[in-house]
């Protein structure tokens, strides 16, 4: 007998907030945030300081886990900060 039924899609992350996001999508939002020089202070890596490209950086990123590491964590701190920043100006006591 074999089982024809597709796979059981992968379970839900309501809580991951990388859960769905590109790595393109990551990378834009940062280089919108901080621009590249600032991103290339925070995260010393070449792709980020010399001639620094969406692209380039992707194709860094995706053979390098350490660098995809930085950025994403870079990313989540990104995302912490701004809400920090919306709850504190929301909450003025």
């Amino acid at each position: 007998m074999t089982d024809t039924s597709p796979p059981a899609p992968p379970p839900a992350q309501p809580r991951n907030p990388l859960h769905g996001l590109t790595l393109e999508a990551i990378v834009t939002a940062l280089v919108a945030r901080y621009g590249w020089a600032d991103l290339g202070a925070r995260i010393p890596i070449r792709c980020f300081t010399a001639d620094p490209s969406i692209a380039s950086s992707l194709r860094f990123l995706r053979k390098t886990p350490w660098a995809r590491e930085k950025v994403e964590s870079l990313y989540l701190f990104m995302l912490r900060d701004e809400r920090r920043a919306r709850a504190a100006r929301d909450d003025p006591a």
